[in-house]
This record gives structure tokens, C-alpha cells and sequence, in this order.
């Protein structure tokens, strides 16, 4: 004879299997917003600070935040919405390790084999490609499982974000040193932004669009065992991301050409001067914005069409 067990009496619960933790950190959905939002709003507040106290204490803030604030935010976005599964470790280093070393032989490089002459574009497009693309190299030599076109579409983006970030963060510095160098007033805080605001806005549709598209390439067709791929599709690819990246940085001296010859004014100093230190003058200001803005559209356009194509090949998009 059964009998039921009083009221009120806890019933015991055979527990369910556990599910194993995620591999990855879980990010709550729409952190890139966050930190994007955040991130501008405080780049406002010290840009204004700084410009109110003219303490120059404070430029290391500006230029940092806002040659970071977009590249980390698209890196962000890229691991919430395409490589969880990848790991954080797998895209900070190569955002963080990649662009360094991206930057550094870039630097070392050019330095060395670049001379002032108007194939410099071409040049400096063919050796900044091929330094992120070594740096993504080095970064996954010991992680024969990466990859695939996701992943190197992806990670590829981080390194050439990292890239980017340094980069506009270089230029901004160097606006800033020049432009107190010949002005008693210290540093002009107009100059400066107009060096870091398109490089810092634009970095993932640059440097991270064109070396996601190499490292897409390069992963696609890596080994099993690990061991990377230099092949013609690769080598290819290499050269195409580096015409797209001499034609992005031709755009300033094509613009000025276009200007002068529309205007009939022609800027002081060399037209294709390295380092964009030729500016049009302020009557050519307007019109040279609209070229350079829309050379640089157009670019990103065959850019992101290129990515496109290459994503709808992999049926994990």
C-alpha cells in the first residue's frame, strides 16, 4: 500500500546533463554599438577640453581615442556577428601583434627601398600589403586549425584595423608636431583632425577591407598541417588589394590635379609631394573635398564588391 507523501514535502529532481561552458567569452549582442557611441561621445568631450584649455598634456587622448575608436569597434562587430568559434585570443593578436608587425616592416621597408617619385603609390601599396599579410602569417603559425575564407576574411580585418589604428594615430602625431613647429601658438587642433578624421573613420574600409580580402585568399587555401599556401591565386590577389590601396592613397594628388586643371589654379609645391603635405588652397578646399571623398568612395565601392564576391563562395556566410 502506497502512500503520498505529505504536503509541503520537497520532491527530489534528478538534475539534467550540464551543458560545457562556450569555448568563447560571451559578448552581449550590440557591444560594438556601445562602445562606438561611448567612444565618440567621449572623443567629443576631450576634443573640447582640450582645444577649451589648450593643454597639450591632453592630445594623447584625443588621438588615440579617435584613431582606435572605429577600427576596435568593427573588430568587434566582426567577432560577434562571423568568429566566436575563432576565439578572442586568435583576433586581439591579430589586431594588436598583426598591425604592429604590419606597421613596423612596412616602415623599415619603405624606408629603405622607397625614393620620392610618382610610383611611390604603387610601391608603398605592394609593401603595406605585403607586410599584413606576413604579420597575419606570423600571428596564426601556430594555429594550424584557423583556417578557411571566414576566418580569413575576418582575421585578415583585424590585422589590417590594428594597422590602420596605428597608422592614423602616426599621422595625427606627426600633424600635430608640424603644425607646432611653425606656429608660436602651439599646436594647431584644426590640423590635426583633419589628419586623423578620415583616416580614423575610413580605417575598415581601407586597410581592413583590402587585407581581408589577401588573408580571405590566403586562408582558403592553407594546408591541413598548417603550412601556408603562396599560391597564384594568392600572389594574385596580393597585387590586386595592393592597386586598390596605391589608387586609395593617389586619391589626394589625383584631386588636386583634377582641381587645378578645373581651376586653372595649380597648388603650390610638388602635385604627388609624400605624405600629403601638399593642401589645396581655400578657395579649392570645397571642390577638392568632393574628389577626394569620392575617389576614396569609389575605391572602397570595388573594395567591398571584391569581399562580396569572395563571401558567397563559402556557404557558412
Amino acid at each position: 500500500m502506497s502512500h503520498s507523501p505529505p504536503p509541503g514535502t520537497p520532491k527530489a529532481r534528478i538534475p539534467g546533463p550540464q551543458q560545457p561552458p562556450p569555448p568563447y567569452p560571451r559578448i552581449a549582442a550590440g557591444l560594438w554599438r556601445r562602445c562606438l557611441g561611448g567612444g565618440l561621445a567621449l572623443w567629443v568631450l576631450i576634443t573640447w577640453v582640450t582645444y577649451e584649455t589648450r593643454n597639450s598634456t591632453l592630445l594623447p587622448t584625443p588621438i588615440l581615442l579617435g584613431s582606435f575608436l572605429v577600427p576596435v569597434a568593427f573588430v568587434l562587430w566582426a567577432y560577434e556577428r562571423h568568429c566566436r568559434d575563432l576565439g578572442v585570443s586568435a583576433i586581439l593578436g591579430c589586431f594588436l601583434a598583426g598591425g604592429t608587425l604590419g606597421v613596423l616592416g612596412a616602415s623599415l621597408t619603405e624606408s629603405n627601398l622607397l625614393r620620392p617619385s610618382p610610383g611611390t603609390f604603387a610601391g608603398v601599396g605592394l609593401i603595406e600589403e605585403a607586410a599584413k599579410l606576413a604579420a597575419l602569417v606570423f600571428v596564426l603559425r601556430r594555429q594550424p586549425a584557423v583556417r578557411g575564407l571566414r576566418a580569413g576574411l575576418v582575421l585578415g580585418a583585424a590585422v589590417g584595423c590594428g594597422f590602420a589604428a596605428l597608422e592614423s594615430a602616426g599621422y595625427a602625431v606627426n600633424a600635430a608636431l608640424s603644425s607646432a613647429a611653425v606656429s608660436a601658438e602651439g599646436v594647431d587642433l584644426r590640423t590635426l583632425l583633419q589628419a586623423e578624421l578620415p583616416r580614423g573613420l575610413l580605417g575598415p574600409f581601407g586597410h581592413g577591407l583590402w587585407t581581408a580580402i589577401a588573408g580571405g585568399v590566403l586562408l582558403s587555401r592553407r594546408r591541413l598541417n598548417g603550412y601556408f599556401r603562396l599560391s597564384a591565386p594568392v600572389a594574385g590577389t596580393c597585387l590586386g588589394v595592393a592597386l586598390l590601396h596605391a589608387l586609395g592613397d593617389a586619391t589626394h594628388g589625383a584631386a588636386l590635379w583634377s582641381v587645378a586643371r578645373l581651376t586653372g589654379t595649380a597648388p603650390e609645391g610638388q602635385l604627388f609631394a609624400p605624405g600629403y603635405l601638399v593642401r589645396p588652397s581655400a578657395a579649392q578646399e570645397p571642390l577638392f573635398t568632393l574628389f577626394s571623398v569620392g575617389g576614396l568612395a569609389l575605391v572602397a565601392l570595388a573594395g567591398v564588391g571584391w569581399l562580396r564576391s569572395l563571401a558567397r563562395r563559402d556557404p557558412s556566410w
